[in-house]
């Protein structure tokens, strides 16, 4: 492979810059540019170790910097790799790279150094697809799986059933070859039948992670409804922590959609403030609240308002009709007021309803405490590992089809042949999600969302 660089700090002003290195060249060039006070070369460094010296172009000195060397096999990516740690300029840190890039080295792509580890095989591809989701997390929960799937959690859970898969498939191979030897037993149908379900099982509870994981990793799609003038706005804006949305007294001024991402404890929502939900022949005002609607059945969480301090509407009745199939928490804003509105009724409709007012920030306790009950799944175990985006859920999905498959063809007295085809299907797609059996196209659709430098 060619010798990559790039710079791994973000993209502005700070302490310190670092150019990252990696490839046979590594520390040649790195002999080209750098010079240590103490008279060492790079290349005559051990890995693990830092020498203090300075960066310099045609005899004069660009900067004072930190030489680290990493040594291959036992580097990030798997081959000789040096980091240059320089002061935090945005000018001196280009400087600096591209007197690397003169000096040998090429200028690395989006994800360079993680996919040469994934290639060198310093990391599973679904490990390396965690690599990002470190990087992104936003809550304590999301860095937590991000954590466990980039230590190898996933890739664990899938090893052991491919390992169920490879033996099903040793024992029905040998009986296909030698039927005859009295050593190789008879493959059972029974057994092979409950082999398969212990498979089945262990693949449908890895793909049932699949929901949880997209609320951790992306946020949960919310959407605010309710009639004008309940305080749907004002809701946005005290989520938000600003003026996300305009609030006035006149009924109508929110038309269109607004969203927002907010974080409410340790969850973070897709926050969504609809128009108002009323009757209405205003043409404008009408699209808005077909809008809302469309927004509803999208939606995977409905914060509904109503105004406490008023009498149920016909309009909060249709709204209310509405939402009987969706999960919903009504929101009694307005609590700051005498409270009009028949909670009884919004209690029989919904299983949570809370008491706030949104003008004063009052009762959002209830409302984190009610979200993290409906979406923290304390059963799912971090260290269990999670399906973390749509390309492992879709390979997951055809492995454990081509199971079914194969269970249906055994249950209906097809030959062994037939069913271990299925079987030797559903172990080419775990195979696929981790990345020992994958396409170059995948991989480099993979790497392509990774910011450059990582």
């Amino acid at each position: 492979m060619s010798t990559v660089a790039a710079i791994s700090t973000p993209n502005a002003i700070g302490g310190i810059s670092v150019i990252r290195i990696s490839g046979p060249d590594s520390f040649c060039i790195c002999d080209k540019v750098f010079r240590a006070y103490n008279g060492k070369k790079a290349s005559e460094m051990e890995g693990y170790t830092c020498a203090y010296g300075e960066i310099s172009e045609n005899g004069e000195k660009l900067d004072d910097v930190v030489l680290t060397v990493f040594r291959a096999p036992k580097s990030y990516t798997g081959e000789d790799v040096a980091e240059i740690s320089c002061h935090g300029g945005m000018y001196i840190t280009r400087q600096i790279l591209r007197l690397v890039t003169a000096s040998g080295a090429e200028l690395a792509g989006a994800g360079e150094f993680t996919k040469r580890a994934f290639l060198n095989g310093k990391m599973s591809l679904t490990q390396a697809e965690a690599v990002m989701d470190v990087i992104s997390s936003n809550s304590r929960s999301e860095l937590r799986y991000a954590v466990a799937l980039k230590d190898g959690a996933m890739f664990r859970r899938i090893s052991s059933v491919r390992e169920k898969l490879l033996k099903v498939l040793g024992d029905l191979a040998a009986w296909a070859d030698y039927p005859e030897e009295e050593d190789i037993p008879f493959v059972e149908p029974q057994k092979l039948d409950a082999d398969l379900e212990d498979i089945r099982a262990e693949l449908s509870g890895l793909s049932s992670t699949y929901d949880y994981g997209k609320i951790i990793k992306e946020g949960i799609n919310t959407v605010i409804v309710g009639r004008p003038n309940v305080g749907k706005s004002t809701l946005m804006n005290c989520l938000s922590g600003y003026e996300r949305s305009i609030v006035t007294n006149i009924a109508g001024t929110t038309r269109d959609v607004v969203e927002e991402y907010v974080k409410v404890g340790e969850l973070t929502i897709r926050l969504s403030d609809t128009a108002g939900i009323r009757s209405t022949d205003d043409c404008i005002e009408q699209k808005g609240v077909e809008i809302a609607y469309g927004k509803i059945k999208e939606a995977d969480l409905i914060l509904a308002v109503f105004d406490s301090s008023e009498e149920l509407s016909d309009d909060d009745k249709k709204i209310i009709d509405s939402l009987s199939e969706k999960n919903a928490i009504a929101l009694l804003n307005k609590s700051d007021k005498e409270r009009k509105a028949d909670t009884g009724y919004l209690e029989a409709h919904f299983k949570y309803v809370i008491e706030i007012s949104a003008k004063h920030s009052d009762g959002i306790e209830g409302l984190e405490q009610c979200l993290e009950k409906m979406f923290i799944n304390e059963e799912i175990d971090a260290q269990g590992g999670i399906i973390a985006n749509e390309r492992q859920k879709l390979c997951l999905e055809m492995s454990l089809s081509s199971v079914n498959n194969a269970i249906s063809a055994l249950r209906a007295g097809e030959s062994l042949d037939a069913v271990t085809v299925l079987i030797d299907e559903s172990l080419a797609g775990l195979l696929r999600l981790t990345g020992e059996n994958v396409a170059d196209s995948v991989v480099n659709e993979v790497f392509s969302r990774f910011c450059v430098g990582k």
